[in-house]
C-alpha cells in the first residue's frame, strides 16, 4: 500500500467517524471533506436545528484541529472577530499588546453569519483569502491549516443580511443542508435519547491533513476535462434569461480543486467529467446571480446549473 492509498483509507475512516455523531447528511459530510482537502471555506445553508453546528464541531474533533465558534449577531463588531490592540502601562512607559480574537484557530465556525451586518461579515474576508488579519498597521498570520465553515439561515428568514458577493466568492462551496428523512429523523431522536452513543474518534492531525491537501493537488486532470470546466464557467456569461451575472474566474479554480478532492477521496488518481459535474453545483450555486425574471418565476440556481451541464458536451 502506497502513501496515497493509506491516506485515502484514513480519509474514508474520517467520514465513518463523523457519521457516528451525524445521522444522515452523508453527501453534506462528503462535500465538506472535499472542501477541506481543497483548502477552501464552506458556507452551509439550512433551516435552524439541522445539525450544522454539530457537524463542524465533530469534524474539528476527528481532524484534531483547534476550533473556535463565533456567534454572529447584529451587534457583533469586527474587532470581536479579529482581536484588538490593548494599551499596557508599566514602569517603563506605555505600549500596545495585541489580544488575538477567536479567528485565531484552525477551524472557525461562523455561526449564523448572515445575522451580522455586512461590515462585520467582511471582517472575515482577509482571513479567508490571505490567512492573516490586519489590526492597526500590523498583519498577524492565523494558524495553518485554516478553514472558515459558516452556517447561514435561508434569506427568507427574518433578521438576516444577505452576504456581499465579494465574500460569497471566497467560499469554495455552498452546501445546502436538507431536512432529514423520516428514518433519519428517527435516528436523530435515538441519538438524542441514548447517552451510550459511540463518540467520534480522532483520526488525523494537522500535519497529516496538510499532507493530504498536498496529495490532492497532485491528482491529474486531462486537458479535455479542463476545457469542459472552462466551457461550464463561460456558459454562465452567455446570454441567459435567468442569469444576471455569471460566475467569477475563481469559480473555475474552485471546480478544479473540488474535482481533484472528490477523485482523491474516492480512490482515483484522475479527475473525471462526473467529478466536475458533481462539484459544479456547490461551486456555482452562490456565484451566479439570478435575474429578476428567474426570481419571480421561482427558478433556482441548481436548476440553471443542471441545464447548463446538460447542454455542454463532455
Amino acid at each position: 500500500m502506497n502513501e496515497f492509498e493509506a491516506m485515502q483509507q484514513k480519509l474514508m475512516l474520517c467520514e465513518q467517524e463523523i457519521g457516528k455523531e451525524i445521522i444522515g447528511q452523508r453527501n453534506v459530510v462528503h462535500e465538506v471533506m472535499m472542501a477541506i482537502l481543497s483548502g477552501g471555506n464552506v458556507l452551509l445553508e439550512g433551516m435552524p436545528g439541522l445539525g450544522k453546528t454539530r457537524l463542524v464541531n465533530t469534524i474539528s474533533h476527528v481532524l484534531n484541529l483547534s476550533f473556535k465558534r463565533i456567534q454572529f449577531t447584529p451587534d457583533l463588531m469586527p474587532g470581536d472577530i479579529t482581536g484588538t490592540n490593548i494599551m499596557l502601562r508599566d514602569e517603563n512607559g506605555s505600549g500596545f499588546r495585541f489580544e488575538p480574537g477567536p479567528v485565531f484557530a484552525n477551524i472557525i465556525l461562523a455561526d449564523e453569519i448572515n445575522r451580522a451586518t455586512p461590515k462585520t461579515q467582511s471582517a472575515l474576508l482577509e482571513a479567508m483569502q490571505e490567512h492573516s488579519v490586519t489590526v492597526g498597521t500590523v498583519s498577524h498570520k492565523v494558524p495553518e491549516p485554516f478553514f472558515v465553515l459558516a452556517t447561514q439561515n435561508p434569506i427568507e428568514q427574518e433578521g438576516t443580511y444577505p452576504l456581499p458577493e465579494a465574500q460569497l466568492d471566497r467560499f469554495l462551496f455552498k452546501i445546502v443542508v436538507d431536512f432529514p428523512t423520516k428514518e433519519e429523523l428517527k435516528g436523530i431522536l435515538g441519538l438524542t435519547e441514548n447517552v451510550q452513543t459511540m463518540q467520534a474518534q480522532q483520526i488525523l492531525d494537522s500535519q497529516e491533513l496538510e499532507a493530504a491537501i498536498r496529495m490532492t493537488k497532485e491528482i491529474k486532470i486531462a486537458d479535455a476535462v479542463l476545457d469542459y470546466i472552462l466551457n461550464v464557467v463561460m456558459a454562465t456569461h452567455e446570454k441567459n434569461v435567468n442569469i444576471r451575472e455569471g460566475a467569477s474566474p475563481r469559480a473555475a479554480q474552485a471546480i478544479v480543486r473540488g474535482a481533484k478532492a472528490k477523485a482523491f477521496l474516492e480512490g482515483r488518481y484522475n479527475v473525471s467529467f462526473d467529478d466536475v459535474q458533481s462539484v459544479a453545483f456547490p461551486v456555482l450555486r452562490h456565484r451566479i446571480i439570478l435575474s429578476f425574471d428567474a426570481i419571480s418565476n421561482g427558478v433556482v440556481e441548481d436548476g440553471i446549473i443542471g441545464t447548463l451541464l446538460n447542454d455542454i458536451p463532455t
